[in-house]
């Protein structure tokens, strides 16, 4: 085996650089020199990591001593610093970019700040002579947010603006380093791009609310985002000039903390407060103890501007990420770059913002084996799209042909085939199925469905046997736009529809009786999914509930019939 690459993580044990190492560990090519100012936190580090293929080699390294001696000693081929807060470098904030240059090696960052990610550019010409490539920014935002924007405006004659979001976990510990970060710029003024000119933007202080809903995943909950200062509001500018409008947000939760954030951020934008930096322990404190909510994180990019038909169109890229698997997403574009430099396609030399030399594709490898779920997301659709199509977006051309067949009704639709039918026995049950019109129970019975449209609203009339039931289905609305709607009578269930190893199945988020929110405890339970087995169309659906158990359980199958004048 050939010479092992020299990468130096600064702060490699810590909540960013841990991530990286663990994302190159398996990487046999790969010697990852672990650094901080702590040897025995570095040492315990890279004790705990086992079956590696990379080597690892524990380290101190303090970005404020001699630079030049440690990188001597050290010998890195690339220098990482994944340390921060960026914001408080100071003076001296590029003393290590400048020392790996003189060292001759290649340098990668995770900044968030956007005037130091912008003022990287400063040291092109002297990266350039020196062959290597000096990269800022190599995070969510801008490396993976400018792929994202890449990806969506494909096919697009001009974009009018730009807008994204980060959404963390409540049970992500962003670390210390983080907090100082977004507490030293809250309520202060940062450079934006609004009405297609420079404008003055507060952070934390403005926001919106956006629900991140990968298609054929379960969506997020919706989300309230604030303003934040980050390298995007400017790097994509210069991407793109023509946008009029660049924002982003961040989204923390639980709401009721992010909007004490807020207010105390307005404090700060009417000078009553000079700064939230002194509340940042406090503040890291309350996120870290304050934890409720669904262990899930997420990100969007979304642009909007005309298509190369000249009609108005607005796309968006939504990513959702599982449990731990979230916090790996900001590591990610390091790990990508390796990646890259070890199979000989290192970036073009020069010192630049970190948004140019990636694409989502570069991230698909990392993306894999883990529990994260991305897609795109149109508007407006083709005129009569079907009504599963405008829910699941790209997701939609993905499900098995039997399936979307199944639900390309444009007015009306038939389909027949057989099932069997169990019923629950104990009262409640026999009454919640009464009530709802739900069949007698049968071993195997003839089963008709019918589907009739009208004003985008699915009528399904469900026949087994002589029996019949019938429900509506309808895309939600506001913040449920991305969500399935069924209403049988007084009830009305919303679903995500989720589609995972070709079987699509229907996902309760939330449920009202009598047009009245209900809690989730009192929710019926429901387990309902499409498949294909044997070319034909499958389905099951059984439903229950704590009190009741078994109400109904109905499967089988089914095959588009020719529409006739026969009733349903």
């Amino acid at each position: 085996m050939g010479k092992r690459l020299r990468l130096l993580i600064v702060g490699g044990y810590g909540s960013f650089g841990g991530r990286i190492v663990e994302l190159l560990e398996d990487e046999a090519r790969l010697t990852i020199i672990v650094a901080g100012r702590s040897l025995k936190h570095a040492e315990d580090y890279c004790a705990g990591r086992k079956s590696l293929q990379a080597e690892l080699v524990p380290a101190v390294f303090d970005r404020d001593g001699e630079l030049a001696q440690q990188l001597a000693r050290l010998e890195p081929d690339v220098v990482v610093d994944a340390s921060g807060p960026f914001q408080a470098y100071g003076a001296g904030q590029y003393r290590l970019v400048e020392a790996a240059i003189v060292q001759g090696a290649h340098y990668l960052d995770l900044a968030d700040s956007a005037d130091f990610v912008m003022g990287i550019s400063a040291f092109d010409q002297r990266a350039r002579t020196a062959g290597l490539c000096v990269l800022s920014g190599a995070s969510s935002f801008p490396a993976l947010s400018a792929a994202a924007v890449r990806h969506l405006i494909s096919g697009m004659t001009h974009i009018d603006s730009i807008r994204g979001g980060l959404a963390p976990s409540p049970f992500a510990d962003l670390g210390l380093n983080v907090m100082r970060a977004i507490a030293s710029y809250a309520g202060k003024p940062i450079v934006l791009r609004r009405d297609g000119a420079h404008a003055t933007g507060y952070p934390a202080t403005e926001q919106i609310r956006f629900t991140i809903a990968p298609p054929g995943g379960v969506p997020l909950c919706s989300r309230l985002f604030s303003l934040v200062e980050v390298p995007d509001l400017r790097a994509l500018a210069e991407l793109w000039p023509e946008a009029r409008d660049i924002w982003i947000g961040a989204a923390p939760v639980p709401e009721v903390f992010h909007r004490l954030f807020i207010g105390a951020a307005w404090l700060v934008r009417l000078r009553v407060l000079r700064s939230l930096i002194a509340l940042a322990p406090l503040i890291h404190g309350v996120t870290r103890t304050l934890r409720w909510g669904e262990h899930r994180s997420g990100m969007f990019m979304e642009v909007a501007g005309m298509d190369e038909n000249s009609r108005p169109v607005t796309r968006s890229w939504h990513l959702a990420a599982e449990g731990d698997d979230g916090p790996y997403i900001p590591a990610m574009a390091v790990a990508a770059y390796i990646h890259k430099m070890l199979e000989g396609h290192t970036p073009l030399t020069g010192a630049r913002a970190a948004t140019r030399d990636l694409e989502l594709a570069d991230y698909e490898r990392l993306f894999a084996g883990r529990s994260i779920a991305w897609g795109v997301r149109h508007e407006p659709l083709p005129d009569g799209a079907p009504l599963y199509e405008r829910i699941l977006g790209s997701a939609w051309k993905e499900l098995p042909a039997e399936i979307r067949a199944m639900h390309q009704v444009e007015t009306t639709a038939l389909a027949e085939g057989r099932a069997g039918v169990e019923r629950g026995q104990g009262f409640l049950a026999r009454l919640a199925g009464a009530v709802i019109g739900f069949p007698a129970a049968t071993a195997d019975t003839p089963v008709r469905v019918r589907f009739d449209v009208t004003h985008g609203v699915e009528t399904w009339t469900r026949s087994f046997g002589a029996e019949t039931f019938h429900s509506a289905q309808f895309a939600g609305t506001g913040q449920d736009e991305v969500l399935l709607y069924e209403r049988f009578g007084p009830l009305t269930f919303a679903m995500a529809l989720v589609l995972k190893d070709g079987r699509l199945s229907l996902v309760l988020r939330h449920w009202r009786a009598f047009g009245i929110p209900m809690p989730m405890f009192l929710c019926p339970r429901s387990t309902a999914h499409e498949s294909v087995e044997e070319g034909r169309f499958h389905f099951h659906v059984e439903i229950g509930h704590p009190l009741t158990g078994l109400i109904v359980r109905y499967r089988g199958w089914l095959v588009p019939v020719a529409v006739t004048d026969r009733g349903p």
